[in-house]
């Protein structure tokens, strides 16, 4: 049992009744593509249905069908929507980051959550008393020298600017990491980045995954051919760092069927590279995602240093294998010899090695895959979290609330 608190209720009445009368405000980078930290701000939106989403800028064009995910939310944007310029070119023009998130007016709100990958989101300033917890998904992959969506140091001119704003920038990230109150890190890979980078603790929720339950009569024919089932699965963003091309090179050389879900701004190379048995699906809605999982011979995923990487987990979640690259938070996703198969290099020789490695194994998967997949479900990131929340914003607030500061903040 709780002790007793204000009012004769219990410690745990308390914690649950402050979570509900928190005035939360959400904050996501943007909104123009959909992926991993989109579904983590989606989450995070379900546990508060009711707080707005503040982000620099919405592309309802370029989210394509998944604009429909947000069709109802309270978003509110900084000046960028009105900018067409900013908007289209707000990769190069990123050293205006400062001046869009300190414009934002989070007043009225005693909690303030960041959904923060390499926009810098957390850059926001929160009300005096209020509480900012950032949720992050990795640093900024173009400021530290991780593999970012396009190979931009190959252009010398670009590399030469990029020197320039990247270093201011790399002050301002430090500057406005030092300003949260609490990290949370969705992989151990993440969290030992944000110590190395802004010398901040952060605590570990990995986020949750997709999982789309079967229809049993789509399950049970699924069942019956995965066995037979020949082809290979790609999902992901067609950019730079996901490295799809290694997976066509392989299976161009093998002479494997791979079809590929995702669209991005390497798809017109990827395409020109690809030979007759590689299919390209474009992007496709959740259920129609699962089946392809359900019915892959494995999922392959070679991107570089992935910070997380929520594909894996969810092609397990339907018993698929996977053969990946074994970087980042790859390594506490797939079990080597038990969920998948993982190659240390970069490259489709490895590839083609661990795929005919793979062939060899002629074991069934799905039970391990499955099993492991169960680590991150959502039911299991809303508990973590919303935990969380209560033991630290929710006794900060609570202690500011009467005057007596219970907890160091920082």
């Amino acid at each position: 049992m709780g002790t007793k608190g204000p009012e004769g209720k219990t410690g745990d009445q308390a914690r649950g009744n402050e979570l509900n009368i928190m005035r939360v405000a959400l904050v996501h980078d943007y909104l123009r593509e959909y992926g991993g930290a989109e579904r983590v701000v989606e989450a995070l939106h379900r546990i508060w249905p009711d707080a707005p989403l503040f982000t620099s800028f919405v592309d309802r064009h370029a989210l394509g069908e998944h604009a429909v995910r947000f069709r109802d939310w309270d978003i509110r944007t900084s000046w960028v929507q009105g900018n067409p310029v900013v908007r289209k070119f707000h990769s190069p023009l990123r050293f205006l980051a400062p001046r869009i998130w300190e414009s934002l007016d989070l007043r009225g709100y005693d909690t303030v959550i960041s959904s923060s990958g390499w926009y810098i989101c957390r850059g926001i300033r929160v009300p005096p008393g209020a509480v900012h917890i950032s949720y992050i998904h990795h640093p900024p992959r173009n400021l530290y020298g991780y593999a970012t969506g396009s190979d931009w140091q190959k252009y010398a001119l670009v590399r030469g600017y990029a020197a320039v704003v990247n270093f201011f920038l790399r002050q301002y990230d430090w500057e406005s990491a030092q300003r949260v109150d609490w990290f949370v890190a969705n992989s151990h890979e993440t969290a030992r980045r944000v110590w190395k980078f802004y010398r901040r603790e952060s605590t570990v929720i990995y986020p949750p995954i997709l999982y789309q339950k079967l229809k049993s009569k789509n399950q049970k024919h699924l069942l019956k051919i995965k066995n037979k089932s020949t082809y290979f699965l790609s999902v992901g963003r067609l950019t730079y760092a996901k490295r799809v091309d290694l997976a066509i090179e392989a299976c161009n050389r093998l002479k494997l069927p791979l079809k590929i879900v995702g669209t991005g701004k390497e798809e017109i190379y990827l395409r020109s590279i690809a030979g007759p048995t590689v299919q390209f699906l474009g992007s496709v809605p959740d259920s129609e995602l699962a089946t392809l999982y359900a019915g892959a011979r494995a999922l392959i995923f070679c991107a570089l240093d992935e910070d997380f990487g929520m594909v894996p987990v969810e092609a397990m979640s339907q018993g698929t294998p996977v053969i990946a690259l074994g970087q980042g938070g790859v390594l506490e996703t797939v079990i080597n010899g038990k969920t998948g198969i993982l190659f240390s290099e970069p490259s489709a020789d490895q590839l083609a090695g661990a795929i005919i490695k793979f062939k060899s194994a002629r074991k069934d998967w799905s039970a391990d895959c499955r099993k492991q997949a169960e680590r991150f479900s959502e039911s299991r990131f809303r508990q973590e979290f919303v935990s969380f929340v209560r033991n630290h914003a929710g006794k900060v607030r609570t202690a500011a609330s009467t005057g007596i500061i219970t907890q160091e903040r920082g």
